[in-house]
């Protein structure tokens, strides 16, 4: 039986940290590289595209909500730390001249100070992006003080670390004993039997591939001109494509540890787009809509979510002793929420083109798998009094409850609300595909 789980709801929070004030800059005042780095953006609030609304309904209220979340900010792997290293070396064994936005290169030096303890690890800044999304959750009121909370996180430290953050956020305002009132329920990562009891099911489905051809050549075709352009400004240093790599690798991972980075701005606009561009590459063919089998995988979630949303909270649901609670969490890692958008059958409008730019896209991974990302669903109870909003996209004939109020779902960050019984039966549309592979 998939676990009592969670719906989704797209926020991003921006970098906690002030952005000091670079001395040399290839960009735009108004371009920020932080918000188009891909999977390496630190949290951020992510641009409406539809036209519609942050601000709650007139006539309605949140009475539940679900999350998705990405683990928060992180040291490096160990791989991407050895290659950091290696630039660093690189550099020091070097004697050259570096001018214009490679001037402070000389003096450069890994952020990471103790290696055996952080590399792979939740960063302070991951740390504070989960206690506050827990704090501002908690001002929604959906629960009382005093009361406990228990969330779900798949088993890999950060991601426990950003559920136990999240939980140390929600549970602070009051005297109370977090240890007690805080729980966290761990879903193995990658066992093959826990495929629909799990927060990572890509790994457990036997035809799902993830394959980053298509970024990594769309790479592999920008760098050069980078590389050729960079060392203009050296002299007794040359770098290649994988320095330029690393080094538009350091500008999010360094920000995110150090609070900026000097690497952000040796790139030109146009050299970050086409950055960005290449993470969206990897995760729309990778493990989102371009891949057939993605939805396909995150099909029981939706499900399982579905069927919480319209029982409602505090209800028993049916068969079950379990009650679902008015916020339900859930934890995991970036490749997978780029499933579950497939399977919601969002930011699919357009095919994205492997080796020319699509300007006009709504799948943006910057805007939704950043560090800290997540997809969120609200149920809103809204008056029956209360007109159609001009923004349902997807309506459906349900019967009610109460004839006092209407159920629909919130998807915030490119928002669009569902009357309850369309995602269902978007659910069970999913299902019949699934029963079919």
């Amino acid at each position: 039986m998939l676990l009592p789980t969670l719906p989704m709801l797209l926020l991003l929070l921006p970098p906690t940290l002030a952005k000091l004030t670079p001395i040399f800059s290839t960009r735009s005042s108004s371009f920020d590289p932080l918000q188009h780095l891909g999977g390496q953006s630190p949290y951020f609030p992510a641009p409406a595209q539809y036209g519609v609304s942050s601000a709650l309904p007139a006539g309605c209220h949140i009475d539940q909500v679900s999350y998705l979340v990405r683990h928060g900010a992180r040291y490096p792997t160990k791989g991407s730390y050895a290659g950091w290293v290696s630039l660093q070396q690189k550099i020091a064994n070097a004697t050259f001249v570096a001018r214009g936005p490679l001037r402070f290169l000389p003096g450069w030096k890994v952020p990471v100070n103790d290696a055996g303890n952080e590399t792979e690890m939740l960063s302070g800044e991951g740390a504070l992006e989960a206690f506050r999304l827990g704090f501002e959750l908690r001002q929604l009121e959906l629960t009382p003080g005093g009361e406990g909370l228990t969330v779900w996180s798949a088993s890999q430290q950060r991601v426990v670390d950003t559920a136990q953050w999240f939980l140390d956020g929600y549970l602070s305002q009051g005297h109370y004993n977090i240890s007690d009132l805080g729980k966290i329920v761990l879903m193995a990562d990658s066992v093959n039997y826990t495929y629909a009891n799990s927060l990572t099911p890509t790994n457990s489905c036997p035809k799902f591939a993830e394959n980053d051809t298509l970024g990594s050549n769309y790479r592999a075709a920008y760098k050069p001109a980078i590389v050729t352009r960079l060392n203009r400004y050296l002299d007794g240093l040359t770098l290649d494509v994988t320095d330029v790599g690393k080094m538009m690798d350091l500008c999010g991972y360094q920000t995110e540890i150090s609070g900026y980075s000097p690497f952000c701005d040796v790139f030109t606009e146009s050299e970050w787009l086409g950055f960005e561009y290449a993470q969206d590459l990897q995760y729309y063919y990778g493990s989102g809509p371009g891949n057939k089998m993605a939805g396909t995988s995150f099909w029981p979630y939706l499900k399982a979510v579905t069927e919480l949303f319209l029982v409602g909270p505090n209800t028993t649901t049916p068969g079950s002793s379990f009650v679902p609670p008015p916020v339900l969490m859930a934890f995991t890692h970036d490749n997978d929420l780029s499933p579950l958008i497939a399977a919601l059958g969002i930011f699919n409008e357009t095919a994205l083109n492997p080796t020319r730019i699509t300007p006009k896209r709504t799948f943006r991974s910057s805007n939704t798998i950043s560090s800290g990302g997540r997809i969120a669903l609200e149920r809103l109870a809204c008056a029956a009094t209360v007109s159609e909003p001009s923004f349902v996209k997807h309506i459906a004939q349900t019967d009610h409850k109460s004839s006092m109020y209407s159920s629909f779902v919130r998807i915030k960050a490119r928002i669009f609300i569902d009357r309850l019984e369309a995602l269902k039966r978007r659910a069970d549309t999913r299902s019949a595909f699934f029963v079919g592979q």
